[in-house]
C-alpha cells in the first residue's frame, strides 16, 4: 500500500513535481526570458505545436484555405513547449497564459491577439463566416459541443493522460477515476454520433475540429497509447466519425503543421505557404493521422 499523503497547511513549491514536463511546470505566470516572436508576411500568425489543441487551429485554417478563402493564409511558427519557449516575452505578450496555440491577426490595426484554442476556432469561424451555422438552433448545437470539448478535455489530457501516460509513478485511484470519466465522455460522443454524421448534426463544423484531435486520436491510439486499455474499438460511431474526419485532405495537412516528432516526412515544423506541403507525400500525410 502506498504511504498516505497528508497535505501541508500551506503548500509551497520546493521541488519539481516529476513527470514529462517537470522542468517547465511552475506555479507562477509571466515571462522567463526576453525573445520576440517572428512575424511572417501573411495576415494570420500562428504560434503553436501539433498537440491536439494546436491541431484544432491548423485544421481550421487549412479547411478555410481549401474553400478558397485566401484571407486565411497564415504563417505557422513552432513553439517548443518542452524547452519553455511559451514563456518568452513575445509569446506571453500574445497569450499571458503561456499555452499553445496563440494567434495574432495582423489584418487589422492594431493586431488582434487570440488565445485558447476554442476561442481561436470561434474567432476564425465568425471572421470568415464558415463552419459555424448562422441559424440560431443549429448554431447553439455547434456551440454546445465546442464548449463541451473545452470543459471535457482537461479530464482527458490533464487527468487521464497525465496519470496513465506521463506521471512518474502509477497509482490506481487517479487512473481509475479518470478512466471512468473518459469512458463516459466517449459514450456521450458515441450516442450523439449514432444519430448524426457530425458532432453537431448534419454539417461539419468547428465542433468536429475541436473534438477530433483529442477523441478521434484517442480511439485510434494516437495519444497515450491507451486504445486497448479503454476498449476504444467498442465506440463504433466515434471510430466511424474519426476515420471520416481523418480522410479529409485539409485535416491531413493541418495534422502535420508544427509537428516535430515521428516520421520525418510527416513533420512540418513551420508552414508559410501551401507549397510547404509538396515534399510530404500522400502516404506520409496518412501516417500523420
Amino acid at each position: 500500500m502506498n504511504e498516505q499523503y497528508t497535505p501541508p497547511r500551506v503548500w509551497t513549491w520546493d521541488a519539481e513535481s516529476g513527470g514529462k514536463f517537470a522542468s517547465i511546470n511552475r506555479p507562477v505566470a509571466g515571462a522567463t526570458h526576453d525573445k520576440q516572436l517572428p512575424v511572417g508576411r501573411h495576415p494570420l500568425q500562428l504560434y503553436s505545436l501539433a498537440t491536439p489543441n494546436g491541431v484544432k487551429v491548423t485544421v481550421m485554417l487549412e479547411e478555410l484555405l481549401a474553400k478558397g478563402i485566401t484571407e486565411a493564409e497564415y504563417d505557422a511558427w513552432l513553439v517548443d513547449i518542452s524547452e519553455g519557449e511559451q514563456f518568452s516575452s513575445g509569446f506571453v505578450g500574445v497569450n499571458p497564459n503561456s499555452k499553445i496555440p496563440a494567434l495574432l491577426d495582423c489584418s487589422v490595426a492594431p493586431a488582434t491577439r487570440v488565445f485558447e484554442s476554442g476561442s481561436i476556432l470561434l474567432y476564425l469561424a465568425e471572421k470568415f463566416g464558415e463552419f459555424l451555422p448562422t441559424e440560431p438552433a443549429r448554431r447553439a448545437q455547434a456551440m454546445n459541443w465546442l464548449f463541451w470539448q473545452v470543459g471535457s478535455a482537461p479530464f482527458l489530457g490533464g487527468g487521464f493522460g497525465h496519470f496513465y501516460a506521463y506521471a512518474p509513478e502509477k497509482y490506481e485511484y487517479p487512473i481509475n477515476r479518470y478512466t471512468m470519466e473518459v469512458k463516459r465522455q466517449l459514450d456521450v460522443l458515441d450516442r450523439q454520433l449514432a444519430d448524426h454524421p457530425f458532432i453537431a448534426g448534419n454539417d461539419y463544423s468547428i465542433a468536429d475540429m475541436a473534438i477530433w484531435p483529442w477523441y478521434g486520436a484517442l480511439v485510434k491510439n494516437r495519444v497515450y497509447e491507451a486504445a486497448e486499455f479503454l476498449a476504444a474499438h467498442t465506440y463504433t460511431h466515434v471510430n466511424r466519425w474519426a476515420e471520416e474526419i481523418a480522410a479529409r485532405p485539409a485535416v491531413r495537412r493541418g495534422r502535420i503543421v508544427n509537428k516535430a516528432w515521428g516520421e520525418p516526412g510527416a513533420q512540418l515544423h513551420e508552414r508559410h505557404d501551401a507549397s510547404d506541403f509538396e515534399l510530404r507525400t500522400q502516404d506520409k500525410l496518412e501516417q500523420a493521422e
